[in-house]
């Protein structure tokens, strides 16, 4: 864990508003993309597999307002306005977990999921694989995550199905189109 906790997330941060299509409608802050049921906006996923046949996967801050303390998994977050995805996901690997791996991008899946009475996640995700040698240990960032693990690919049905581990629904409909049909692309290189 980094010994000083780096603010890299915003409310005020302009998140990319976009039809089923991916087409740009316009920006909205953060905090307002996700209140209510939320609007749909543009969002990434990754996950670092290594050649263990293991996944890395965070639990999340308890700073955050939407699922805190669930895991997930290795990290997610929004492209900013006029960014590029390529460029999202290299920052926030950095920003999160202090880690860089060359990502490949799998697909794409459009989600809303309702987080108690607090706010929503209603997103356009890009999905994307990495993989690297051995067990890296992140320096994660505080403000972000309160906790990693490197997870056995073939156990993560189970923590997804175990009521005494709270997951984020993201990651579960991620993982089963994960291995429902890129499951060559998790297997190590």
């Amino acid at each position: 864990m980094s010994s000083l906790p780096n603010i890299v997330s915003f409310d005020d941060e302009p998140l990319i508003l976009v039809d089923e299509n991916d087409v740009v409608l316009g920006h909205e802050s953060k905090i307002e993309a996700h209140r209510g049921s939320g609007l749909l906006h543009r969002a990434f996923s990754i996950f670092l597999l290594n050649d263990q046949s293991e996944v890395l996967l965070q639990q999340r801050s308890s700073e955050k307002p939407l699922w805190p303390r669930y895991w997930s998994n290795t990290c997610c977050s929004h492209p900013r306005r006029g960014e590029t995805y390529e460029a999202a996901i290299q920052r926030r690997l950095l920003e999160e977990l202090n880690l860089s791996c060359e990502l490949k991008y799998l697909f794409k899946f459009k989600y809303q999921a309702e987080y108690d009475s607090t706010g929503a996640e209603h997103e356009l995700c890009s999905v994307y694989v990495g993989h690297v040698m051995g067990r890296p240990e992140p320096e994660y960032n505080s403000t972000e995550i309160s906790d990693t693990a490197w997870v056995p690919m073939a156990t993560i049905n189970d923590w997804l199905s175990d009521p005494d581990i709270a997951t984020t629904p993201w990651f579960a409909m991620e993982w089963q189109t994960l291995t429902a049909d890129y499951l060559q692309e998790l297997r190590p290189s």
